[in-house]
This record gives structure tokens, C-alpha cells and sequence, in this order.
């Protein structure tokens, strides 16, 4: 054993890079999932939408966050999962997937949808005015903790969520600084 070595000195700095790696590997993920259900839809002009139900499933179980970017309808194909508003200028939306594209006699286009574990299309066609747009991309179960709590609350955790990430770099600076002056020192 080394002089200058506590007994149990490995053992414990062994256990502080394992608890420091499980942190760290945890406040990543954290910022991941907020880039990816916060930022880029804000920088992208997409919106997030939770999905409540199970009519997507499997592709968009619910508890899914559905990042959806708005679209031209001419650019809207079958296949396409679309997030529309149930009824034109009202809050409620459903996100489907288009099954058939259509023409009303003035041209404007029409979307037949389906929910993947429907059995049958959904029984209004989607005008073009009602599509919010389409499903850029899922965060699967993101959904369920977002749903759990009201605006004002997931503002108040995204600012936790962000203050936890700086003071846990500043944490990791000044231990990085503090093994720096030792090994200097020693």
C-alpha cells in the first residue's frame, strides 16, 4: 500500500467514478430527452403533443410524446401519420395515419385516417384546414410524466431540470480542479 494512500483509498475512489459515471450517464439522458422534446421542436416551429390513447399502438403507444411539424397538404401521402384538430379552430387533436388521400369538388384535399389498432377508419375525413401537421418523431413514455403535471408545474421542472445539469457541471469542474491542485501539490 502507498504512504500517501488512505487505507481503502481505491476502493472508494473506485465507488466515486462508478456513482460520478451513473450521474453523469443520468443527467445526459435528462438532457437529451429535454433537447429533444423541448428544444428542437421550439427551434424547428414543431409542436409536441401527447398521446393519450392506445389507437396508435404500436407505433405510438400511449404515454408517447408525437413531435409534429406542420406540412403542406400536398406533401401528405398515405402512410403518413398526421396530428389533426378534431373539429376546425377547437384544441382537441387526434393523431392518425392517413389511409386515403382525396379531392372535395373545389379542390381542396381531403384525408381519410386510422388509428394502427383500429379496425376501421375514423369516420369523419380530415379536411386540409384541420392538419396540424405531421409526426416528425416519437419519445416513447416521456408522455406519461409530462401528462401528470400542469404548465406552470413543467416549467418550474424544466428550470430544476436545467439548474440540476449546471450546478451538476459545476460540481464536476470544481472536483476536476480539486484532483488537479493535488496531483500538483503531491
Amino acid at each position: 500500500m502507498d504512504a500517501t494512500t488512505p487505507s481503502g483509498g481505491r476502493p472508494r475512489r473506485f465507488l466515486e467514478w462508478l456513482v460520478l459515471l451513473l450521474c453523469g450517464t443520468f443527467m445526459l439522458g435528462v438532457a437529451l430527452l429535454l433537447v429533444a422534446g423541448v428544444v428542437v421542436p421550439r427551434l424547428t416551429g414543431a409542436t409536441p403533443y401527447v398521446i393519450l390513447t392506445s389507437s396508435m399502438e404500436p407505433s405510438l403507444p400511449a404515454g408517447t410524446i408525437a413531435i409534429t411539424r406542420p406540412v403542406d397538404p400536398g406533401d401528405i401521402g398515405v402512410g403518413d401519420v398526421v396530428t389533426y384538430q378534431l373539429r376546425s379552430g377547437e384544441p382537441e387533436v387526434v393523431t392518425h395515419r392517413v389511409v386515403r388521400v382525396s379531392f372535395t369538388t373545389g379542390g381542396e384535399y381531403v384525408f381519410t385516417t386510422k388509428g394502427d389498432s383500429n379496425s376501421l377508419p375514423d369516420a369523419k375525413p380530415v379536411r386540409a384546414v384541420q392538419v396540424r401537421g405531421e409526426v416528425w418523431y416519437g419519445i416513447p413514455w416521456l408522455g406519461r410524466f409530462t401528462s401528470l403535471i400542469d404548465q406552470d408545474l413543467r416549467q418550474v421542472v424544466t428550470w430544476l431540470l436545467g439548474g440540476a445539469l449546471f450546478a451538476y457541471a459545476a460540481l464536476a469542474f470544481a472536483g476536476a480542479v480539486r484532483d488537479r491542485r493535488r496531483e500538483v501539490t503531491a
